[in-house]
């Protein structure tokens, strides 16, 4: 998905963003970057915390399968084809294309893993809308991460950077099969694991696992490896919208379905040289301080910074 500023105010913003994600860079080349193992498992999590991300890797995700074609998926994935050149002209008239969160930086990781809430009840309307939050990409990873909320139905995705065509490659749906083996309440709301990490001595290959609350293990979900496509040298975990305005309420379609959803990603860890540590404002800046919910067609909309670039939420 693309992370290109759609708007001259975006511009700006990205100009920002930009020149601090240059200063982190200098920093982390101090550092180095490293090849990750493996640690020894650890015991699986309390309810309702998040798991650790060394808990047992085992088994895979029942369930997930690779999408047919579906004509709006497929447009899905052209609109986000398209975003990439989007940078380059003024924002369409029909679509809003925007973003918030944070972007973990280069040579700051080589995995990442958050718990993500999910509302099974939020329905999309307008065929050409998409609401993608939390959606997850370590730094040049072949995979991303995303919860999809679409006109056709709510998955999981596993989104392909590696591969040349791009796109959804692995699918599951957000029902409540998936709630029972893969949700736990997070302050009061259903929250996922998901897990992206670089795998030991492969070069660029990379899993993506979710935990299952059940058996208390992390399960792949789907696995790459190869040259990362996105042009783009950094991570996200962020809140993305596709939208348009409703003309019955001057406002994105979206405002108002997703009016009681809240979108939250908390215990946003980052892995380096075998060890997982929280997100910090020096690998993970925000990609702007103080957004405004006009921006992304929705006056109400609260952006907040509930951690120390580990824990965002975004509701009205």
């Amino acid at each position: 998905m693309n992370r290109h500023t759609p708007t001259r105010a975006r511009s700006a913003r990205s100009a920002r963003t930009a020149l601090a994600a240059a200063l982190l860079v200098a920093a982390a080349a101090l550092s180095g970057v490293h090849s990750a193992g493996t640690a020894a498992a650890r015991p699986a999590a309390r309810p309702g915390a998040a798991p650790s991300p060394d808990a047992p890797h085992h088994g895979a995700v029942a369930g997930a399968r690779t999408p047919g074609h579906d004509a709006g998926r497929d447009r899905a994935v052209e609109a986000l084809k398209d975003g990439r050149a989007a940078h380059r002209h003024a924002r369409s008239a029909a679509l809003t294309h925007n973003w918030w969160g944070i972007f973990p930086q280069p040579g700051t990781h080589d995995g990442i893993t958050a718990t993500h809430s999910v509302d099974t009840a939020y329905r999309v309307s307008n065929a050409d809308n998409f609401t993608y939050a939390p959606t997850t990409k370590a730094q040049n990873s072949c995979i991303e991460v995303v919860t999809a909320y679409w006109n056709s139905g709510n998955e999981l995705w596993a989104w392909d950077w590696c591969s040349r065509n791009g796109g959804p490659v692995k699918i599951l749906p957000l029902d409540a099969d998936f709630r029972a083996k893969y949700t736990t309440a997070v302050d009061g709301r259903p929250a996922f694991s998901i897990q992206l990490v670089k795998d030991t001595g492969s070069g660029n290959r990379w899993s993506s696992y979710l935990y299952n609350h059940r058996t208390a293990q992390w399960e792949l979900l789907y696995r790459q490896s190869g040259t990362d496509q996105s042009d783009l040298d950094y991570g996200w975990d962020i809140f993305e919208i596709y939208a348009s305005v409703n003309p019955a309420t001057g406002v994105g379609y979206y405002c108002t379905e997703a009016k009681n959803t809240v979108f939250d990603s908390s215990t946003i860890q980052l892995r380096k040289n075998g060890v997982w540590k929280p997100a910090r404002p020096a690998d993970s800046p925000w990609t702007e301080a103080d957004p405004s919910g006009r921006d992304f067609l929705c006056p109400p909309l609260k952006f907040l910074q509930a951690g120390a670039n580990d824990h965002w939420t975004v509701r009205q």
